[in-house]
């Protein structure tokens, strides 16, 4: 097991809870993983991993390494998933540093005026972000005893991952919306821009 963390941390298969990993008819639900609609996800965050115990059987997992333990720093970009929102700021719980999973989440904040880099007075907290999203964020500020202060006032920061009401993982189609792939129906996000690596 400890060959394909390692494997898995080279080819940095880092995913998050709720993440799509497979069809269930391609893999077994392995640990940190669940079936949802004959659809494989992650249940936290960590590294992907595919075993194969045989010929006919292919496992999938999500594994955390229990050796290394990093923190938020300034500037670091981290990934998070939003646990609530509120029209003043959104709280968040940090589950990755710079693609390490955390073995527990920190608490963070993104207030309305570290959103957007431009037009501030104009964003709309609800329309950026819903619990649940999977979000990038820099690490703006230590912030109080409580919570690290996050900032997505760049492109390539934003929501990665989100899923429609109709529990589909939504698609983005500009900065600004995403759209249910299933329903078509489009919701406002602040979209992350992916960078191709």
């Amino acid at each position: 097991m400890k060959g394909s963390v390692e494997k898995a941390k080279k080819k940095h298969d880092v995913v998050v809870p709720g993440e799509f990993l497979g069809s269930a008819e391609e893999y077994k639900s392995g640990e940190g993983t669940y079936v949802r609609f004959c659809q494989v996800y992650a249940n936290r965050s960590g590294f992907k991993v595919v075993e194969k115990p045989n010929e006919n059987e292919s496992v999938i997992s999500v594994i955390r390494d229990k050796h290394s333990q990093v923190l938020p720093t300034i500037g670091a970009v981290v990934t998070a998933k939003v646990t609530g929102v509120n029209t003043r700021f959104c709280k968040l719980a940090i589950l990755a540093v710079e693609g390490c999973p955390l073995n527990e989440p920190f608490r963070g904040t993104l207030r309305k005026e570290d959103i957007r880099a431009t037009e501030k007075d104009k964003v709309e907290i609800y329309k950026s972000f819903r619990p649940g999203d999977i979000v990038q964020a820099r690490v703006s500020s230590l912030g109080d005893s409580h919570s690290y202060s996050l900032s997505t006032a760049e492109n390539e920061l934003g929501v990665i991952f989100a899923m429609s009401e109709a529990g589909a993982s939504m698609i983005p189609i500009s900065w600004k919306e995403m759209q249910c792939p299933e329903t078509k129906a489009k919701e406002f996000r602040k979209v992350a821009k992916v960078q191709q690596q």
